[in-house]
């Protein structure tokens, strides 16, 4: 029955827990949305109007103005992001009542100093809800959030469709969040208009009318809160034109308060303006006669144009324009020729400067033109008389110093910093014409903007995409020109794929160089290198760098294959090397062009990635007189032009710290010689009295030679490349003169020579495999030799066989995988963190060579400790024999004993010897922890423990000193080791000193790959390790050999005459006796009895 009336109550609470399950009053379960909402549309957002009456009675202007609305749902949500603007300018009127105060104890000092950031009043508006539901007939229900700040480092407030009124303040930062609703209208003038009334947490005013934010002196104590008033008088009216054109692109806004004065939340009007973004379309062609009188007639001459070659004229410059100019930074040249007014020459263009830019005096540095909102339509004629055209629109926006490169690429308002430029580009000349609006208006549009994409390059002309602006009433301003310079890297990575405007159709872009300074690299060339027999014979055994054989289509795959082993990315060293502590600078070297190949191609191109359009390579010869040659039957003796990029950090090298390099590659013995150019940084005033400028301000005055290190004889050679850069100017009186730099970089990699490291490996695995065969050999012999000699059994030192057994357990314990475990080239740290290559440890030949390893090293510990364990047994036996007399019975405590103590002071030298060195280091990084030694190789300050860890693996390689100890304290007179042991073993823990003594320092710098054969945290490898550790161990060597003879031979011819004072070798009280427990009897060390005996085999211990 109770059963009974529960299914009734559960059959009726089921359909009650549906629908409460499906009810959702906060539209959590609703599906998630972009963006746009799911599908493009916009996302839920809770809303209630509630503030009607508010906005009826503030906006009655605005809608009584309205049209009838005549778009759909779809048309209401493209509103949103159409009707979103970001990081756009506000301002207010000089003595206004200032609406937000901003905290300025960020900068210490005067903030108001030339160069110093100024902080940015920056805007943004989000619409966060479009009522479709219930629009009226002219106006439809909006609701957004405005985020005003101040910030100096050009951030604003966080924007989304949920958040709440705001108030933060921080030093160097203000951010205001303030919430609206409202309505949505359009009308007859062309304009959408949003009014709409808000509500906010505006700061809290002081009695002070003066300073009335006293407490906004110092936000940046702990636990600061700002004090805040709530306020909903609010007004926000938003007018966007309806056609985004050349001229009608500005969004203003004001933003007002409907209290009365003298009411605490008052301010003064806030002025907003911005510009339609990337949502809206644009529509070419309005100002058509703008454009017509700026660049009437086609081309204009300006100062760029010159014979119009050079310059980009294909079917892809709308692809092309985007990749290298969408808010890419174009760097202002000097008006160095500029010799009008100061007023004139120190004005940057038409743009309205402010005090940073004035002070540069007309030099530019660090300015900056940022092209933003860049649209291009392509018009490609397929006809043979037509011609390609494109149709471009853009924002250039100048960048003081101060400001942030990518803060200015984010803003959006429009000011006298900003110039709105429309044109065409023609394909026929390469130019793109534009007239430029500075600001908002068409009375604004008094500019000519000419923009020009470079295909060939010089020496002092590396830029992609060059331009001036100029004035078209004559006498404005002087004509301010831009370029794009671009690293070869980018140059190549960009170009790569580009096709035609909007990604279809058009051919990749070519480029080509033009070799204008290796005339002065060939006399640089001949002075360099005079006649010298012994260096030719020298040369003779070695190689470089070169060219491979073959076709044309091989010939452009090995000039690229060159190319990239001449290219450099390596840190550097002063040479010589310095004692005193420096900076260690990275030393870039990028080859942009090779012969006539420009960039880099592969064997999967059918041409090259960047092929030269036009034969503007010829090869220059040490001889005036030897013909120029061709690609394709360029010798290996030719030498070959180039063109490359230096970068070069730190302070030490800031008058080479980027040079534009060109001259000629000497395949025959790795030297290339270059002229390098720079840009100059000198005041207008002194830039006349310069002598040798060449265009732009280039000081081309600068020679620099480069010796590679060769392919060949690469483990004897320490693979190294040389630089040296010298200024030609006159050091006496010449500002442009600097000293001269002398480079050595780190250990460098030749491509092909990654297939070496992996050969190198095998070799020194075979090596690791070949040694340790060796020692369990020579271990095996002194098995056999004591199990037929059980008499020195007894006196083989324990502590020799421990230090042995520690040398192999540890690589088995610790996962090393020999007895010379591997060690990770180039720096240490970065080298641990460093993962090895796949392919080396997923190789076959690899992995069975680390098997075998691993297998041996376990052989051979279990050698040693069954040696250990024949040694001990040995002892206990002897003992037992003679427990009498326990001191007869040889014990390793002294020797133990005493080869600490001479360790102890050995690693306590070692110590006191390596802090001496070290201090006497350059130091690197900040926190000084590390150090960088002569071949330019970067280590830890090496404390105690790491220095004890290196000891411990040169303990073994004295692994005889115990022995010798023992010898010694034992007084023998006899053979406890075998030759063939203890001189196998010497050799094979020498053997690798020696292999690290002739080889180069380093052959595997960029991997993580480890050497094979030498662990250098395991012992101390270096010059005067690898010689003197070698000398001891063969010194104690040697001392066995003469205590096992000598003295064998010395105490023999004593006990003949004397045999009753010196038998050391057993007890009196015991005589030799066979065993009775087994059937093989062993030798009994006893003296005095059965002495013509010879000794017996002791089979038991086998």
């Amino acid at each position: 029955m109770v059963s009974r009336n529960l299914q009734c109550i559960g059959a009726f609470l089921l359909p009650i827990f549906a629908i409460a399950a499906s009810f959702d009053p906060f539209h959590q379960n609703q599906q998630p949305m972009g963006p746009m909402g799911a599908g493009g549309q916009v996302p839920f957002v809770p809303h209630e109007y509630v503030r009607f009456a508010d906005v009826k009675r503030h906006c009655r202007s605005v809608l009584s103005s309205a049209t009838e609305l005549t778009f759909d749902a779809n048309r209401a949500n493209a509103l949103m992001p159409e009707l979103t603007f970001v990081k756009g300018d506000w301002h207010q009127d000089a003595d206004a009542v200032p609406l937000m105060p901003f905290d300025g104890t960020d900068i210490a000092g005067d903030n108001t100093t030339a160069g110093s950031p100024e902080p940015l009043p920056l805007a943004s508006f989000t619409l966060t809800h479009v009522d479709v539901a219930r629009r009226g007939k002219t106006s439809l229900n909006v609701s957004g959030v405005l985020g005003v700040a101040i910030s100096r480092n050009g951030t604003g407030p966080e924007m989304g469709h949920y958040v709440s009124p705001e108030l933060k303040v921080w030093p160097g930062s203000t951010e205001l969040k303030i919430l609206f609703e409202g309505v949505y209208t359009e009308t007859d003038d062309g304009e959408s208009v949003l009014c709409m009334v808000g509500d906010a947490l505006l700061p809290e005013r002081g009695s002070d009318v003066s300073n009335p934010w006293e407490w906004a002196e110092n936000t940046g104590r702990d636990n600061f809160q700002p004090p805040v008033t709530k306020d909903d008088k609010i007004l926000l009216v938003l007018r966007y034109p309806k056609t985004l054109t050349l001229t009608t692109r500005a969004v203003r806004g004001e933003l007002t308060s409907t209290n009365a004065k003298s009411e605490d939340a008052y301010f003064d009007a806030v002025h907003i303006l911005s510009q339609l973004g990337a949502y809206s379309n644009y529509k070419f062609g309005s100002e058509e006669k703008l454009v017509d009188t700026a660049c009437s007639p086609h081309p204009y001459r300006d100062d760029i144009l010159g014979d119009g070659r050079g310059f980009y004229k294909g079917y892809s410059f709308c692809g092309i324009l985007d990749r290298f100019t969408s808010e890419d930074v174009l760097a202002v040249v000097p008006n160095w020729g500029c010799n009008s007014t100061d007023t004139t020459c120190k004005r940057l263009g038409p743009f309205e400067t402010d005090k940073s830019i004035e002070v540069t005096d007309g030099v530019f540095t660090d300015v900056g033109v940022v092209m933003q909102d860049v649209r291009c339509e392509q018009r490609n004629v397929q006809n043979a008389g037509g011609e390609s055209t494109a149709r471009v629109s853009a924002v250039f926006r100048a960048v003081p110093p101060w400001q942030h490169k990518y803060t200015a690429g984010k803003r959006t308002g429009l000011s006298g910093m900003t110039l709105s430029a429309e044109g065409v580009w023609r394909a026929s000349t390469g130019q793109l014409c534009m007239v430029g609006c500075l600001g908002v208006g068409e009375k604004a549009c008094h500019s000519r903007v000419c923009l020009y994409v470079q295909t060939t390059f010089t020496a002092t002309r590396r830029s992609i995409t060059v331009g001036q602006i100029t004035s078209i009433d004559t006498g404005e301003h002087f004509p301010l020109t831009m370029k794009r310079t671009v690293h070869p890297t980018e140059l190549w990575n960009r170009f790569g794929g580009v096709n035609g405007g909007g990604g279809g159709g058009g051919a990749p872009m070519s480029m080509a160089y033009n070799y204008t300074k290796v005339k002065k690299a060939g006399e640089f060339l001949r002075r360099s290198e005079p006649f010298d027999l012994g260096t030719v014979l020298a040369k003779s055994l070695l190689s470089y760098p070169r060219l491979a054989a073959g076709n044309l289509a091989a010939d452009e795959v090995s000039l690229s294959n060159l190319a990239d082993d001449l290219t450099l990315h390596v840190a550097a060293v002063p040479d010589p090397f310095p004692r005193e502590r420096f900076d260690r600078p990275f030393f870039q070297l990028e080859v942009l062009s090779l012969g006539p190949l420009v960039g880099r191609t592969s064997l999967q191109q059918n041409t090259p990635l960047a092929a030269s359009s036009s034969s503007t390579w010829q090869p220059v010869s040490t001889s005036a007189s030897s013909p120029p040659t061709t690609t394709t039957t360029t010798t290996e003796s030719s030498l070959l032009n180039v063109s490359a990029e230096l970068s070069l950090s730190g302070e030490a090298y800031a008058n080479v710290s980027r040079l534009f390099l060109e001259g000629v590659y000497n395949p025959m013995n790795g030297r290339m010689y270059l002229i390098g150019c720079r840009s100059i940084q000198a005041s207008r005033q002194s830039f006349s009295t310069l002598k040798d400028v060449e265009d732009d301000g280039m000081d081309c005055s600068i020679e620099m030679r480069i010796e590679y290190p060769p392919t060949t004889a690469r483990w004897l050679i320490n693979p190294t490349a040389k630089v040296l850069i010298a200024s030609t100017r006159d050091p006496t009186g010449d500002p442009l003169h600097f000293n001269t730099t002398s480079l050595q970089t780190l250990p460098i990699m030749y491509s092909e020579q990654r297939q070496d490291i992996l050969s190198r490996r095998s070799v020194e695995g075979i090596l690791r495999i070949a040694t340790l065969a060796a020692a369990i050999a020579a271990e095996f012999t002194q098995l056999m030799y004591i199990k037929s000699n059980t008499d020195v059994m007894p006196y083989v030192s324990l502590v020799m066989l421990g230090v042995q057994a520690v040398g192999y357990s540890v690589p088995l314990i610790t996962g090393a995988e020999a007895l010379f475990a591997r060690i990770a080239a180039g720096d240490g740290a970065a080298a641990a963190a460093a993962a090895p290559s796949y392919e080396v440890d997923k190789s076959t030949l690899y992995w069975t060579i680390d098997c075998v390893i691993k297998i041996l090293i376990l052989a051979a510990f279990l050698l040693t400790l069954r040696l250990g364990q024949k040694v001990w047994r040995s002892r206990i036996r002897m003992l037992t024999r003679s427990p009498l007399e326990p001191g007869r019975v040889p014990s390793d405590r002294k020797v133990l004993l005493y080869s600490s103590g001479v360790h102890l002071v050995g690693f306590t030298v070692i110590l006191l010897a390596h802090y001496v060195s070290v201090y006497g280091r350059p130091v690197q990084h900040d926190d000084g922890s590390y150090y960088m030694d002569a071949r330019g190789g970067t280590h830890a300050l090496r404390e105690w423990a790491v220095t004890l860890e290196e000891y411990v693996g040169m303990a073994q390689d004295f692994f005889l000193l115990p022995q010798v100890i023992g010898n010694v304290v034992w007084r023998i007179n006899c053979k406890p080791l075998k030759k063939s042991y203890y001189a196998g073993i010497t050799a094979v823990r020498l053997l690798p000193h020696l292999y690290d003594y002739v080889k180069a320092p380093a052959i595997n710098p960029y991997f993580a790959e480890e050497y094979e054969f030498v662990n250098t945290s395991l012992d101390f490898y270096s010059r005067l390790g690898d010689v003197a550790i070698p000398v001891v161990a063969v010194a104690l060597a040697a001392a066995v050999y003469v205590q096992q003879r000598w003295n064998y031979k010395i105490i023999s011819k004593t006990v003949k005459t004397q045999q009753k004072n010196l038998q050391r070798l057993g007890s009196r009280v015991y005589e030799r006796l066979p065993s009775m427990s087994s059937a093989n009897f062993e030798a009994e060390l006893v003296s005095g009895v059965n002495e013509g005996v010879g000794l017996r085999r002791d089979t038991s211990l086998s």
